[in-house]
């Protein structure tokens, strides 16, 4: 007795085919699943046969071989609990069909008792069978939000093995999907820049690096605002696109950090990582690749607070996602590829005591210890970061200040003006969407200097040691300042300006 299902599995952040075969036939009781299965799919025997027994039905004394196909990729995970529990009733008459079982796909981990417990990256499982052609889908009912996210799909939410019987018998209505959408309602922050008292400069380059989508650094005191600056700059970065959640939900589907009830991601992600995180937890990892901190920031910021305490072969991993805008994960079983297109901000103190260049505290570091410091700071990573602002502390005269401050409302508004002014620049141009993004050739194009930008470009590079990737990035930045300021082509005054944010980079 034969019969076929299918199910999903996960390669990064799509989702593919799997085919599940199960054939019952005479022999010494066996239960074995062939294809390439790791633990947690080879340890579903125990819980399909307790599930089908404690449903009502019973487990047969025969010999029981279910594949996983393609038997050629390692099948990770327990999304396949309630279709081999199925299969095997299927098989042995205990259940019947009604649903196009070729276009039906079955997900959802048995508990003993044959209840149907959630699984984790069912959104991008999901979203791949529905592009070749699948119309149903029976997965557990905390999953729910996921599955109406995905356009055109008949769902049919479960929350026993009793239930997924009934579903596929087609005694159980189920419940066709609109796809996912964003809210026009922005988030109602319960931050906001307008906390930020003073530090005007360091809130303009906040702006500009949100603009252009650029890697921004804060060095400072302790208590001058680096953090809380940090914490606020989600909230002026335009909302997000529709391919962009897609993208975003897949991460954190896969992760299992979607919030319960929730089906799409609609906010741009913060992540701020301890500093003794490890480098599986900030790349990711595992037997079963899983997106890390970097991936679980795409389209969104990674910040870094206390950025010289990172362990450097952390940090130094950081280089090729920075560049790449990816990551690849790669174990004996295969290669698994996450986004990672963050704006990475850091922070950090400018030496090991931390007030080397305070008005108000006296550094009791000495020059050697300074400058070992500074040299930590002066790595690759550091030559990857756009803006580079040092901040000051700000005087009680304006932390008791009353007046208004700029608020992330209006703020957001300059950004997006910006941001629309690049959609429009990129549109030819495949892969890149800020200004942050251009490449060589991109940079050649986009930010050709006049006479005046170009002696003052060359005076800077002459007198400040800049290198190539440096001049790169001061244009990449004095083309969005010209956008922030609505103007077609690059100036003295724009070039001037993003020089100013590479002077630590030339202090070196």
């Amino acid at each position: 007795m034969y019969t076929m299902l299918y199910s999903g599995g996960i390669l990064g952040i799509e989702g593919y085919r799997v085919s599940i075969e199960v054939n019952v036939s005479t022999g010494m009781p066996r239960f074995e699943v062939v294809g390439l299965p790791d633990q947690a799919v080879t340890e579903a025997r125990e819980r399909v046969i307790a599930a089908v027994v404690n449903t009502g039905g019973y487990f047969p004394a025969q010999r029981v071989v279910i594949n996983l196909a393609p038997a050629s990729v390692r099948k990770f995970g327990s999304f396949y609990d309630t279709a081999f529990a199925l299969g095997v009733m299927l098989a042995t008459n205990q259940a019947d069909v009604s649903l196009d079982l070729t276009k039906t796909a079955v997900f959802g981990e048995l508990a003993l008792n044959g209840n149907v417990r959630p699984v984790r990256g069912l959104f991008p499982m999901l979203l791949s069978l529905a592009e070749r052609g699948f119309t149903h889908a029976v997965v557990p009912e905390a999953n729910m939000p996921e599955a109406e996210a995905v356009r055109g799909l008949t769902v049919f939410p479960v929350r026993t093995l009793a239930d997924a019987a009934a579903a596929i018998g087609g005694r159980a209505p189920g419940i066709v999907s609109s796809g996912g959408t964003l809210s026009d309602v922005r988030t109602d922050h319960h931050i906001d820049f307008s906390d930020v008292k003073g530090q005007e400069s360091v809130k303009r380059a906040a702006k500009i690096a949100a603009a252009g989508g650029h890697n921004f650094m804060m060095i400072g005191p302790p208590g001058c605002g680096k953090t809380l600056i940090a914490k606020r700059i989600t909230t002026i970065l335009p909302a997000l696109s529709l391919p962009e959640a897609l993208e975003v939900t897949k991460v954190y589907s896969i992760a299992g950090l979607l919030k319960p009830g929730k089906a799409m991601m609609n906010e741009r992600p913060f992540r701020a990582p301890h500093h003794t995180a490890s480098y599986p937890s900030i790349v990711g990892g595992g037997q079963m690749p899983r997106p890390g901190e970097i991936s679980l920031a795409h389209n969104g910021v990674l910040f870094l607070d206390e950025f010289s305490e990172f362990e450097p072969s952390v940090l130094q991993t950081l280089r090729e996602p920075m560049e790449e805008r990816a990551v690849t994960i790669t174990r004996a079983t295969g290669s698994a590829r996450f986004p990672a297109n963050f704006i990475l901000v850091a922070a950090s103190n400018p030496c090991s005591c931390g007030y080397h260049g305070d008005a108000m505290k006296v550094c009791v570091c000495s020059e050697r210890s300074r400058q070992r410091f500074r040299s930590y700071l002066a790595g690759p990573v550091i030559d990857r970061i756009d803006i580079i602002m040092e901040v000051r502390r700000v005087p009680y005269e304006t932390l008791s200040s009353a007046s208004a401050s700029e608020t992330s409302t209006s703020m957001r508004d300059e950004v997006e003006r910006a941001r629309a002014l690049q959609c429009e620049r990129f549109t030819a141009t495949r892969g890149v969407y800020c200004n942050a993004m251009m490449g060589v050739r991109q940079v050649s194009e986009h930010c050709a200097l006049d006479a005046a930008g170009r002696e003052l470009m060359r005076r800077a590079v002459d007198k400040l040691g800049f290198t190539a990737r440096s001049h790169d990035k001061i244009l990449r930045v004095a083309r969005t300042i010209a956008d922030l300021a609505g103007a077609a082509s690059i100036d003295a005054s724009h070039v001037s300006e993003a020089i100013q944010y590479r002077t630590y980079d030339a202090g070196r």
